[in-house]
């Protein structure tokens, strides 16, 4: 009997207190707090009314060889509402300098969540429990905000590795953890998702799954719309795309048009997903690159902002005539750094290794999964 009664508790713990998802109601779904899946505007405000959202997207750690073209793409750029240009950084924490990631926040970039390991098993991923997920995404938030001296709460989204949804799990995860988006979910669908939630069924096609049946109520979901190569194949990344042109002009041309399915039919935000070994790669990518912000940059209605700030806009839109100033989105403009960087040399299962963060005193040994703030020495 004491047997039966432990084993019913164990599973009343163990218990997703969820349900399946039903379609989704306009009339009960409705912002602030819930949006359906679909590829109306938000608000309902006119298409030249409405405002073009870029969001560049940078994956991994974030280290002194790319930080280099991070600081050389973005200086002194600004948006028609006079706030600071913004990327979203998904970082990941081995061989991450957070010294670096400070800096990229008081620039008035966003940090986001790659999780700790980024394990290359994409096995590993789609069958992570939810604590497991929790020990990879939470353990990171924890991470990042005391060794780059950020705040918890400007941590509000994640992108799992290789892109591999893990079902209802993650989005359990992000529920039980208060963290506030995914973007790691791939749609092939044109025009392009805006951002929802996930309180009712999705109607996005599912790239790579599983993929979330449940109800998550308040948890978004900001699509990745996929770029389409010069072989008409759908890539979920730009440097997953293949046949590209090798000069800069033909490289900007095959980024203008990608742009243009978004920019000429409903305005779904556009993301430039890439990780910066891109511009390694070949040699014209990153002056291309360059050059293609310097052509949004010349269109009144469009803004490069990080995903938050889409968010923020989707939750309250507003037209393009009343985001003349940075009322609507509230942003950090640039501040100095407030960062003292101190590199560590730190073992991880007898192995070396450094890693450098902000403040003065050094982790009893290298933050990882179970030990995000590195506070036991498993190594003595």
């Amino acid at each position: 009997m004491i047997t039966l009664t432990i084993l019913l508790v164990v599973t009343a713990v163990s218990q997703c207190f969820c349900y399946e998802a039903k379609p989704c109601n306009p009339n009960d779904c409705r912002l602030p707090d819930c949006r359906c899946a679909g590829i109306d505007i938000p608000g309902n405000i006119p298409l030249h009314e409405t405002p073009q959202f870029v969001t560049i997207t940078f994956d991994d750690a974030v280290t002194f060889l790319n930080n280099d073209y991070y600081q050389k793409a973005f200086p002194d750029r600004v948006n028609p509402d006079s706030c600071p240009v913004a990327a979203t950084y998904y970082i990941s924490h081995e061989y991450t300098d957070y010294s670096l990631v400070h800096k990229l926040y008081r620039q008035g970039h966003e940090i986001a969540l790659h999780s700790i390991t980024h394990f290359s098993s994409t096995e590993y991923w789609k069958k992570l429990s939810v604590s497991g997920l929790a020990d990879e995404f939470a353990g990171q938030k924890v991470l990042t905000s005391h060794f780059a001296k950020i705040p918890s709460d400007d941590l509000q989204g994640i992108r799992m590795p290789f892109l591999q949804m893990s079902g209802d799990k993650g989005f359990e995860m992000l529920n039980k953890e208060r963290i506030n988006f995914d973007s790691s979910w791939p749609s092939q669908k044109a025009p392009g998702l805006w951002p929802y939630t996930l309180d009712t069924l999705s109607t996005q096609d599912c790239v790579i799954g599983p993929c979330p049946t449940n109800s998550w109520n308040g948890t978004w979901v900001q699509p990745m719309l996929s770029w389409v190569d010069p072989r008409n194949y759908h890539c979920s990344m730009v440097d997953m795309c293949l046949g590209l042109p090798e000069d800069v002009d033909g490289l900007v041309s095959f980024m203008i048009d990608n742009f243009n399915r978004n920019y000429l039919t409903n305005k779904a935000p556009f993301g430039f997903y890439v990780h910066s070994a891109w511009f390694i790669v070949g040699q014209n990518h990153f002056a291309a690159f360059v050059k293609f912000i310097d052509y949004l940059q010349g269109l009144p209605d469009v803004y490069l902002v990080g995903a938050s700030d889409v968010l923020k806009w989707v939750k309250n839109p507003v037209s393009i005539s009343k985001m003349k100033n940075p009322s609507w989105s509230n942003c950090r403009m640039p501040t100095a750094p407030d960062c003292v960087a101190k590199s560590c040399r730190l073992k991880k299962n007898g192995q070396e290794r450094y890693m450098t963060q902000c403040l003065s005193k050094c982790p009893a040994t290298y933050p990882w999964l179970g030990n995000p703030l590195g506070e036991v020495n498993y190594n003595l």
